[in-house]
C-alpha cells in the first residue's frame, strides 16, 4: 500500500496498522513528478495509494492477531544520488534489530523526545517513528523542514534527540539557535560534516553524534558512541549486532539482522558501494562513494579527498567533486563550489589544492554555483550537477 500522507499522527497510524492487515506500506516522495510517482507505484506493485486517512468502510476492516517479524514491513526507496532510486524491502525484523542496536549505543530514557524532521519517505525519517514505538517514548514528528521551527523547538528543551542532515544543522544554527539544554545526541548523517560546521555546533551546544547508515540496513551502521562527561567519541563504531569488513578493494561489506535479505549479495554480505577503513579500535572511516573514483589520464582520484582540500578553504562553503567526460583526459577532474561570500578568487582556490594534492588531482575546471543539487537524506545528487550546468550555460545562450 503506497502514501503520499504528510508526516504526522495519521501517517504514523497507518505506518502501524498495515502489518496487522498484511500490508507493506510504500512511502512516496511527494516533490516527485506525478510520471515518477507513478513508476515508483509500479516498481512496488503497489494496488493502492492512500492520500487522505482511511474512514467508513475503506477503515473497517478485520486485522490479524498476529504479525510475522520476518514479513515485509515496509519497501523504501533509496536517495538515487548515483542513479535511479532502487526498491528496499525491509521487515519488522530488520527495523527492530536496527532500533535495539541505536538503543545499545545511545541509551534510552522513559523521558526521551525525539524529534523527526527528516522525510518520513527516508529510512532517516521513518526509523524514528519505528524507533520511538518500540522504546515506547516520544516522537515530535513536523511535517516539514522549517529552520526556525527547529531551532525554536530544541531552544525550547522539547526534544533530547534529534536526526538531521549536515545543511540542516547549518540552517539550524544560521536560524540563531545558541542552546539546546536537554538535547543529548542530534544524529548527523547523509555524507560528512565539515570541521567548521561541528565546531559551530559545539559552540552552540549542540552533542552532534556523526553516523553511517542506508536504507538497507533500516537506518544506522555506524555511529559515534556517547562517552562519559557527554563527549562524543571520535570514531563511528559498527553498531551491536552490525559485523563490518573491509574488502580487498576497500569496499564496505555489511551484515547483520538489520540488513535487507534482499540487499545481501551472495557471498551473505550487503556491498554498500562505500569505500572505507576500520582503525585498530574498530571505528569506520567512510572515504566516499566507490563510484566516485575519477579516472584521469590514467590516475586515479578520489572525489572526497580533493573536496576536503577545498572545504578546507575559508571561502568554501560546500563543494562537490566529479569526473566528467573529456576527449583528452577520459575523465576530467571537476570541482563544483558553494562559496562562502560574494567574492572567490578561482586562481587561488586552484594553488590551494596544488599546494597540498599532486597535480592531476587538481580540478581542470571550477564551476561556482549557488548551491549543491541534494536529495532529501541531504546526500549530493551528483548526477544533477553536469545537467543544471548545461541548462544554465543554455539559458546564458538564449538571453544574449
Amino acid at each position: 500500500m503506497a502514501t503520499t500522507l504528510p508526516a504526522g499522527l495519521d501517517f504514523a497510524c497507518l505506518l502501524h496498522a498495515l502489518p496487522r492487515l498484511g500490508a507493506v506500506l510504500v512511502p512516496l516522495n511527494t516533490r516527485l513528478t506525478a510520471g515518477e510517482l507513478r513508476g515508483q507505484i509500479d516498481v512496488a506493485g503497489a494496488r493502492l495509494v492512500v492520500e487522505a486517512p482511511l474512514d467508513g468502510e475503506e477503515a473497517d476492516v478485520e486485522p490479524r492477531a498476529a504479525v510475522d517479524p520476518s514479513e515485509p514491513q515496509t519497501l523504501l526507496f533509496t536517495s538515487g544520488t548515483t542513479g535511479s532510486p532502487k526498491p528496499v524491502v525491509l521487515s519488522y525484523a530488520n527495523h527492530r534489530a536496527s532500533a535495539l542496536a541505536s538503543a545499545w549505543n545511545l541509551g534510552v530514557a522513559p523521558g526521551d523526545r525525539w524529534l523527526c524532521v527528516l522525510p518520513l519517505f527516508h529510512v532517516g525519517g521513518l526509523s524514528i517513528l519505528l524507533r520511538s514505538a518500540i522504546y515506547g517514548t516520544t516522537a515530535i514528528v513536523h511535517e516539514r523542514f522549517d529552520e526556525h521551527a527547529v531551532a525554536a523547538t530544541l531552544t525550547a528543551g522539547q526534544a533530547t534527540l534529534v536526526s538531521l542532515v549536515a545543511t540542516m544543522l547549518a540552517r539550524v544554527l544560521d536560524a540563531g539557535l545558541a542552546a539546546a539544554p536537554p538535547l543529548r545526541a542530534a544524529l548527523i548523517g547523509g555524507g560528512p560534516v565539515p570541521g567548521s560546521l561541528l565546531a559551530r555546533a559545539r559552540d552552540a551546544g549542540v552533542p552532534v553524534v556523526p553516523t553511517y547508515g542506508m536504507t538497507e540496513t533500516a537506518s544506522q551502521i555506524a555511529t559515534a558512541g556517547m562517552q562519559a562527561g557527554g563527549d562524543v567519541a571520535t570514531a563511528a563504531q559498527p553498531l551491536s549486532g552490525v559485523c563490518v569488513q573491509i574488502a580487498a578493494g576497500g569496499e564496505i561489506l555489511v551484515r547483520g539482522a538489520m540488513v535487507s535479505e534482499g540487499a545481501l549479495a551472495p557471498d551473505g554480505w550487503l556491498h554498500t558501494g562505500d569505500r572505507g577503513r576500520l582503525d585498530g579500535d574498530g571505528g569506520l572511516h567512510v572515504a566516499g562513494r566507490i563510484a566516485d573514483v575519477i579516472v584521469t589520464g590514467g590516475e586515479n582520484v578520489t572525489s572526497s579527498e580533493v573536496e576536503d582540500v577545498l572545504r578546507d578553504h575559508p571561502a568554501v562553503l560546500d563543494v562537490a567533486v566529479v569526473g566528467e567526460d573529456d576527449p583528452e583526459w577520459g575523465e576530467a577532474v571537476t570541482a563544483y563550489v558553494v562559496p562562502d561570500g560574494a567574492d572567490v578568487d578561482e586562481d587561488e582556490l586552484l594553488d590551494h589544492v596544488r599546494a597540498r594534492l599532486a597535480g592531476f588531482k587538481v580540478p581542470k575546471s571550477l564551476r561556482i554555483i549557488p548551491e549543491l543539487p541534494r536529495g532529501p537524506a541531504g546526500k549530493v545528487a551528483r548526477a544533477e550537477l553536469a545537467r543544471r550546468w548545461r541548462d544554465r550555460d543554455r539559458r546564458d545562450e538564449q538571453s544574449r
